[in-house]
């Protein structure tokens, strides 16, 4: 008898495109295993695995899926976001 399978989404956002994947898993398995059976890696090989969430919620590699799930592999930021809005409200400053 087969384990039950489980289905989830995996998410790989570019800055021009985003790449969704929808895979079966057995039941019990991990972010990191979703990575690997998606095929991401090949296809992306500079993509890093260390931020990863589901539904939006940081989360390590090593967490079991249940059925359902968004797996999302964040890119590292290009600015701070706190740098953003001092830069933002610099400009504002400047326009008064």
């Amino acid at each position: 008898m087969n384990p039950p399978k489980i289905a989830v989404e995996i998410v790989y956002a570019l800055p021009d495109r985003q790449v969704l994947r929808r895979i079966l898993l057995p039941d019990g398995s991990t972010v990191e295993d979703a990575i690997r059976v998606s095929g991401l890696r090949s296809a992306f090989p500079e993509m890093d695995t260390t931020r990863t969430g589901i539904h939006g919620e940081l989360v390590p590699v090593t967490t079991i899926l249940r059925d359902g799930d968004r797996v999302e592999i964040y890119r590292p930021l290009q600015v701070d976001p706190k740098e953003v809005r001092r830069m933002r409200a610099e400009k504002k400053r400047v326009k008064e």
